[in-house]
């Protein structure tokens, strides 16, 4: 009897850790797939939408910042849940707030009520949370020296859907059309179905949760699994945490802003949804499509030297989009490509740092609070994009966004060094 016990109460054994992660990462490539198409939607349209509904372009930036707000908020209940029940219902449970978001923005736009879209807006951010917080369960059983090639992989998932979700902005807008709705709602549409399917992935077959089963684990492995958290209180945050934030913060924020009003800039100048769409969808594919190599590079090299790299990408991004003539979309594109580098090269960078700075007693909790920075910072780039384009210029935007990435380098790096996060 006491052996039968013993083999129904033990955990998973080493072998079997492997497999379990192959399999989480199987799963999760799966939802981001599906999920990335969801993100077109906010990025591609959502300022548009806005525009025809209040027939301004001063608040375009409005949904994005209500988007992003409400990733703030979703960023907080998905760590919570995650932290108690585990990944999968606390990613799934985003995946379908954010559907719901998807088909209010659709009922907005068919009766023309910038209320209601503006709630739609809030709640379809949680689907966004979902995508990006997948990263970290991609991450919960792989080894410290691995973690960064571990999150990258699910993050390079999301490139497949991101593509293709703008591309699919024309002849989703001729659905929306044949159904008597918006041409702008059709990505909505299709925002709606993907996250739904995204959350079914992860309900059937995210299992064993890779976070419950990372705590499950006998004493050593999850040492193993804990290595560069702090030592001293299993449940306090390393000193690496604020530079990971950092990070992180800065990349959403500049991204987001200069993301922002890229469609509203090349609308001015006479370009349609399609171009528009395809200067997005690159974008997009550059945000996640680098993440193998910023992984492997982190995981060579280390924070501090990405930092540097980071900061370096999201300038050239500025400059690049500046000079750009709002007639050339070729110049337009390779500006939007080197910010999704830049971004792509942030998150990974940022994502090694507070991972490696966060026990597994409490690392979903702070990883949600961690999100919920960077939400607040992509809510604060969007709002303050329309603002300072329709005061100054989109060039003045896409300069000051850039510098404000590199001034603030400096001081990353050397926190990155003194604590050691990775070393």
């Amino acid at each position: 009897m006491p052996h039968l016990a013993r083999t129904r109460t033990a955990p998973a054994t080493a072998p079997d850790i492997s497999a379990v992660q192959k399999r989480t990462l199987t799963v999760l490539l799966v939802s981001q797939v599906l999920s990335g198409v969801g993100l077109a939607a906010g990025v591609t349209v959502a300022g548009l939408l806005a525009g025809q509904l209040l027939h301004s372009t001063s608040l375009s930036g409005l949904p994005i910042a209500l988007l992003t707000a409400g990733a703030a908020g979703a960023a907080v209940v998905i760590g919570r849940v995650s932290q108690r029940l585990g990944r999968r219902p606390g990613l799934a449970a985003g995946y379908l707030t954010g559907a719901l978001g998807g088909a209010g923005v659709v009922t907005a736009a068919a009766l023309g009520s910038p209320a209601l879209l503006f709630v739609s807006l809030f709640l379809y951010g949680a689907g966004t949370t979902s995508n990006l917080q997948a990263r970290y369960a991609g991450a919960d059983l792989a080894a410290p020296r691995q973690r960064a090639r571990a999150t990258s992989t699910v993050i390079v998932a999301t490139t497949a859907g991101g593509i293709a979700g703008p591309l699919l902005a024309t002849p989703a807008g001729h659905l929306a059309t044949a159904l008597h709705l918006p041409e702008l709602t059709g990505l909505f549409l299709l925002s709606t179905v993907a996250f739904t399917l995204a959350a079914l992935t992860l309900l059937i077959g995210l299992r064993p949760d890779p976070l419950l089963l990372a705590r499950a684990l006998p004493a050593a492995s999850a040492s193993a699994l804990d290595e560069g958290a702090p030592a001293d209180s299993p449940a306090r945050p390393g000193p690496g945490l604020p530079v990971g934030v950092v990070v992180l913060v800065l990349s959403q924020l500049v991204m987001v802003a200069v993301m922002t009003m890229t469609p509203i800039h090349m609308h001015a100048h006479g370009f349609g949804t399609a171009a528009s769409g395809l200067v997005i969808a690159l974008h997009t594919g550059s945000m996640y499509l680098p993440s193998p190599l910023a992984g492997r590079l982190v995981d060579r090299f280390g924070a501090a030297e990405m930092s540097v790299v980071t900061a370096g990408m999201l300038l050239a991004a500025g400059v690049a989009a500046a000079l750009a003539p709002g007639h050339s979309i070729t110049l337009i594109t390779v500006a939007l490509v080197l910010l999704g580098v830049g971004w792509n090269f942030g998150l990974v960078t940022g994502t090694a740092i507070v991972t490696d700075s966060t026990p597994l007693a409490t690392r979903a909790k702070v990883q949600g609070l961690v999100d919920v920075a960077i939400a607040i910072a992509g809510a604060a780039g969007g709002l303050a994009s329309g603002i300072v384009v329709a005061t100054t210029s989109y060039p003045i935007l896409a300069v000051l966004s850039g510098a404000l990435a590199f001034v603030a380098a400096p001081a990353t790096i050397v926190a990155a060094r003194k604590s050691s996060a990775r070393p």
